[in-house]
């Protein structure tokens, strides 16, 4: 039986086949990989007060590099993304967006010949609005003329926002134009979309246009450097996850928002769990932290091969909640070869680590199959748990005992009354519940 402190993640057997249809212009076949400056570097446009770290072309490349040295880019980030507060305040004499002079001084197009340089690609970011957020001039109305520019400066990622629009039923006729004109140019830019987040204050978003128009799309708010942010991004997604599970798939993912891993927030096991659950759910790994000064133990977090095997899994298919009960979670996700992925995380923030019984996370979809099964433990540390010769079946006190533990002080609509039902069955059948 094994044990689980905040989060942990295991990886079994089992199969479940569903196909959607993204948008086709053969990108993000996987979640994309990469940096974005937003939630660390924020707006800093300071370059005389703090030259290391405002939004500036030396920001940009420092990472490129860093990316390079470090090994980010051997493990698959190979995205380099800028955010909003880049541009001059007004467009050029042909109304065309252009670069602060001052903290851009040789133009986008060298850094995007910089960043591809180093064999990775440049992210770059807009509005499809009037203005930007932070209020810089948006792409309202000049669309094609955006799009040519993007294609012309080699950028390869768009992060098109959803401030200032005039009207919010704009939004669709917006993106969708936006989408038409990056495929106009010829030139292969993957289109990262906030079209659902700004809908979803007016409508329930129409998916199926948006999974046809983006590549991937934020649904809720931004994440904070805070363990309330990325726990209100995992209550919101798994309360919608009947809508947002099927859309998902290669060429269009649901984006949970970036990774605040290596930053000042997140405990050690919060970000363990950040980055399990995002592995879980599909979600683009986009890092938002300072690459030039990260703790060795979270960049060795972020870069463990096995959680991006699961997040790159090619089967394509996002992970969902499956159980709530007595303040743990547990998430699965179907993975190619006919793998399962079972994040099991602690949500009480009261005491210490707690167990929780390896064979219950297992059972969820009752693909019982000792002794064909092995189980590997992800995190918090690689380890084999179960092999076919180690196969241990739970007996029925066992289940008994762990079905009262785990079920008591919840609310009835808050335990999975079938599970419970269809173990206490097996058991009162075979005398064991097996792997």
């Amino acid at each position: 039986m094994g044990s689980f402190i905040l989060s942990s993640i295991i990886v079994g057997f089992c199969a479940l086949i569903y196909t959607v249809r993204a948008m086709n212009n053969g990108l993000a076949l996987t979640p994309t990989m990469g940096w974005l400056h937003w939630e660390r570097f924020t707006c800093n446009t300071d370059c005389d007060a703090d030259p290391q770290n405002c939004i500036s072309e030396k920001l940009y490349m420092e990472m490129a590099d860093m990316m390079v040295k470090d090994g980010w880019k051997d493990v698959g980030y190979e995205y380099v993304c800028i955010d909003d507060c880049w541009p001059s305040v007004t467009r050029d004499s042909q109304g065309r967006l252009q670069a602060d002079p001052k903290r851009f001084p040789s133009g986008i197009k060298k850094l995007a010949d910089y960043i591809h340089s180093k064999g990775l690609k440049l992210g770059i970011y807009a509005d499809v609005g009037t203005q930007t957020c932070a209020g810089y001039p948006g792409s309202f109305g000049y669309y094609e003329t955006d799009a040519a520019t993007f294609a012309e400066w080699g950028v390869d990622l768009l992060k098109f926002d959803g401030c200032y629009m005039p009207q919010w039923t704009l939004l669709a006729e917006g993106y969708v134009n936006m989408s038409l004109a990056l495929n106009k140019t010829g030139r292969s830019i993957l289109y990262s979309c906030e079209w659902p987040l700004y809908e979803w204050q007016h409508q329930q978003p129409n998916y199926t246009a948006i999974q046809q128009t983006c590549n991937h799309w934020r649904n809720y708010a931004d994440v904070f450097d805070s363990w309330s942010s990325v726990t209100g991004i995992l209550d919101w997604t798994a309360f919608h996850q009947d809508l947002l599970v099927p859309v998902a798939g290669p060429g269009g993912w649901n984006d949970p928002d970036m990774l605040v891993i290596g930053n000042f927030g997140l405990s050690w096991d919060q970000q363990v769990t950040q980055m399990s659950l995002w592995a879980i759910m599909a979600a683009p790994l986009l890092m938002s932290n300072d690459l030039r000064d990260i703790d060795p133990r979270s960049r060795a977090l972020l870069q463990n091969p096995h959680l991006i095997a699961i997040n790159q899994d090619p089967l394509g298919k996002q992970g969902y909640r499956v159980a709530k009960v007595n303040g743990f979670e547990v998430w699965e996700r179907p993975l190619s070869g006919g793998k399962l992925a079972v994040a099991v995380v602690n949500r009480q923030e009261l005491g210490g680590p707690r167990r929780f019984p390896l064979l219950l996370a297992t059972l969820i979809n009752w693909k019982s199959c000792c002794p064909q099964c092995n189980i590997t433990q992800v995190t918090p540390q690689y380890q084999e748990l179960v092999s076919p010769e180690k196969c241990k079946p739970l007996s029925r006190m066992q289940a008994k005992k762990w079905l009262h533990y785990l079920s008591k002080e919840e609310a009835p609509d808050t335990v999975p009354t079938m599970w419970v039902k269809k173990l206490l069955y097996q058991n009162q059948k075979r005398e064991q519940v097996s792997l």
